[in-house]
């Protein structure tokens, strides 16, 4: 006897949850101390980058976002303006900029951070690293089915 789903049960199951789960991640309540500053949960990967790996230059942030360099910029400007951002040269290449999270608002963004994390811990914990490495090439599998 089978305990597991069908691929058609699967389906059904995953197009039913995964709009109250897009829904709940918009609602993701960001800090107190962000709310005044306009930034949304659009936001959270690039800071999620810049926490997790430090400062690093437009391009590459692009790049691990998947999205034009402009659209960073237009993003970078934005949080810069709000102080969310610190952009400097860089010393080995001047023609480019290096981004960080801005010192005094560090501890926000991680408050952040930390509480999308902690979902997910919640949710993978129970799962063997094997399961936990299909499910996140799953959800990149599909991901990459909706961009076709």
């Amino acid at each position: 006897m089978s305990t597991g789903l069908s691929l058609t049960e699967a389906v059904r199951a995953l197009l039913l949850l995964f709009p109250r789960v897009v829904g709940r991640v918009k609602r993701a309540p960001i800090p107190d101390e962000l709310k005044s500053v306009a930034i949304a949960p659009r936001h959270l990967s690039l800071f999620s980058y810049l926490q997790f790996d430090g400062p690093m230059p437009v391009n590459e942030l692009a790049a691990r976002l998947e999205v034009a360099p402009a659209t960073v910029s237009l993003m970078i400007g934005d949080l810069s303006r709000k102080g969310l951002i610190e952009r400097r040269e860089d010393d080995a290449d001047r023609r480019r900029t290096i981004v960080s999270i801005a010192p005094n608002r560090r501890a926000a963004i991680e408050k952040w951070i930390v509480a999308a994390a902690g979902a997910w811990q919640t949710a993978l914990e129970p799962l063997t690293d094997e399961q936990r490495q299909t499910f996140v090439a799953t959800l990149a599998r599909f991901e990459e089915a909706l961009n076709r």
